[in-house]
């Protein structure tokens, strides 16, 4: 444990119960004990009034200077990398720019398209090309994965916030005894200390925590796709591909087969390039109807917020917002949507959102690129109209 109590000193005062956020602190028989839901952040150590409380972190580990770089994990389904992997090398290409250190990626299993890891901004890559890797297997990656951090020591390492990155990063960062914050939406380089600001929602979406990880390394962070922009694409970039050997492990888990399901929705909102969503403000389900017009005509799908797919008008397949599907489509257009911010946490990236709303106060026109205040009733058949016209601009 690297935050321990001196039971010599501790008087059992129950300070340290009170500012712990995680209620990792319990007294008993007059002494405070740490139990293994402690996180490490720290909280209690300053609060102590008899100095029981010792913060072991900066002794213990490797310093955080000698861990230099930043990492993406790129994640491939059948030797097709995921768009993910694309969207963390655009932000890992910033983070590592403003500390000036190089970008790295890291690819298992066997895939055709390891060389444009390179051409969209990775400096090197560490390959693992072998068909053990082409499925996920937890144990097996997680273990590679430690091992490459143990040997580079990367300063920070970056993976999807998807099926693969939840299931086998927590891992990685247990082993390692690091911090890990998940599902972020916005990543920034602190310019005084150089630590990651890792900025996640939190308390159901109502807030945006920014969260450190000051001594621990190297520090990690999930990221939500569709969040972050594609970096810039050159074909003449050139990098290091460095073939790591892989592991003899044999795992516990086989997998016989993979069945996609492609029941979920006519149309991938997450590869949409036009979305049309619609919240309580339609009024009903029947309204819904004329969003598919819509889109229909616009080449896109049809979204929904969290309320009209709790109201039973639309299957959960189309929800947009924190509990639901991150879209990053070229047009979006809100209708009826106030703009509640677990709503906008999954379309706020969008490249043009377009809001329609009847109340001018709605939050949504916040972030709405061009906004439109009247009635979805009058407003939506004219834009049909035009559309089908041909008058599209």
């Amino acid at each position: 444990m690297l935050i321990r109590i001196d039971i010599e000193k501790c008087t059992g005062c129950g300070t340290c119960v009170s500012v712990c956020p995680f209620a990792a602190i319990i007294i008993k028989e007059d002494k405070a004990f740490i139990t293994e839901a402690c996180t490490l952040c720290g909280a209690c150590v300053e609060s102590c009034p008899e100095n029981a409380i010792i913060d072991e972190r900066g002794k213990e580990g490797t310093k955080a200077e000698e861990f230099k770089g930043v990492w993406i994990f790129a994640e491939q389904s059948r030797g097709k990398i995921a768009s993910v992997a694309y969207e963390l090398l655009g932000i890992g290409r910033k983070l590592a720019d403003e500390l000036k250190s190089e970008l790295c990626a890291v690819l298992f299993g066997p895939s055709d398209e390891v060389e444009e890891l390179i051409k969209w901004g990775a400096d090197k890559v560490y390959y693992v090309n072998s068909q053990d890797y082409t499925y996920l297997d937890d144990e097996l990656y997680s273990k590679t994965l430690i091992n490459l951090i143990e040997q580079y020591k990367p300063e920070i390492l970056l993976a999807g916030a998807t099926a693969i990155g939840r299931s086998f990063i927590p891992r990685v960062a247990a082993r390692l005894k690091v911090g890990l914050t998940a599902d972020c939406t916005g990543l920034e380089i602190d310019r005084e200390t150089g630590n990651l600001l890792q900025i996640r929602p939190a308390f159901g979406g109502n807030i945006m925590a920014t969260i450190v990880s000051p001594t621990s390394r190297p520090q990690i962070a999930t990221v939500r796709p569709r969040v972050m922009k594609r970096g810039e694409y050159k074909s003449d970039r050139t990098g290091e591909i460095i073939n790591i050997s892989p592991l003899k492990l044999k795992g516990r888990i086989k997998v016989l087969e993979r069945v996609e399901d492609t029941s979920f929705c006519k149309v991938n909102l997450q590869d949409a390039k036009v979305i049309v969503s619609g919240g309580r403000g339609l009024g009903s389900p029947e309204a819904f109807s004329i969003l598919w017009e819509l889109a229909s005509l616009l080449g896109g799908t049809v979204g929904a917020s969290r309320a009209a797919v709790d109201e039973g008008w639309i299957p959960y397949a189309h929800q947009v917002g924190q509990t639901g599907k991150t879209v990053c489509p070229k047009l979006y257009i809100a209708c009826g949507i106030s703009g509640a911010v677990q709503h906008l946490v999954g379309m706020q990236s969008s490249d043009i959102i377009v809001a329609i709303n009847k109340d001018p106060n709605a939050p949504i026109f916040n972030v709405a690129t061009y906004g439109i205040v009247g009635d979805l009733k009058i407003i939506l058949p004219l834009m049909i109209k035009k559309l089908q016209e041909g008058v599209s601009e």
